[in-house]
């Protein structure tokens, strides 16, 4: 089987990670729980910063976010590696900007991911993370954003959304826990 997935707060943790990456560099001690309650992917608003300071900031620490110590979620690199070692395709569809593709890619096969240069696809908009999802004919898709996964339409493709707190209105299958990964494939195989 063909699996795909985000990276980006689908497998790895990154928005938490940016929010107390945040709290130091302006040096507040803004509560975990006030980052669990947010209803947007963006991060910005409980430090008092405008959309415009919050895509500054952003853009400003994107080494530091990207390419430091962002845990990936419990068991997502295990659950991975167990689909892979089965023989399944293993497919990474993200939105980083393509200047940070490479790297990236070395960061993921780094923390235990299993990686092939020729399945990994990075740089573009939402848009095209679709029509690259339509191409590669996957079976299963994992996301984050409702916007993503909403715009997909294909009958044979089973669709997840990791599980947010800015996702919780979407009414798709939702995956809380890589621990539930095979339970779920099982579930919906006899579908």
């Amino acid at each position: 089987m063909k699996f795909g997935f985000d990276i980006d707060d689908t497998l790895i943790n990154l928005r938490s990670h940016a929010f107390s990456i945040y709290n130091k560099k302006l040096n507040q001690k803004i509560a975990e729980d006030v980052f669990e309650d947010l209803k947007t992917v963006e991060i910005h608003h409980p430090f008092g910063l405008s959309d415009q300071e919050g895509k500054e900031m952003w853009n400003s620490l994107l080494e530091e976010i990207y390419f430091t110590s962002c845990p990936p979620y419990p068991q997502a690199v295990e659950t991975l590696q167990e689909l892979w070692h089965q023989g399944h395709e293993i497919y990474y569809i993200t939105a980083r900007p393509g200047e940070h593709g490479q790297r990236t890619m070395e960061w993921m096969i780094e923390q235990g991911f299993p990686v092939e240069e020729e399945k990994f696809f990075c740089g573009m908009k939402d848009q095209e993370k679709v029509k690259i999802i339509e191409k590669l004919d996957l079976d299963y898709y994992f996301d984050d954003k409702p916007g993503v996964l909403e715009t997909l339409d294909i009958d044979a493709l089973k669709i997840f959304v990791k599980d947010q707190s800015y996702n919780r209105h979407y009414k798709g299958q939702r995956l809380t826990d890589w621990g539930e990964l095979k339970e779920l494939v099982m579930e919906n195989s006899r579908r």
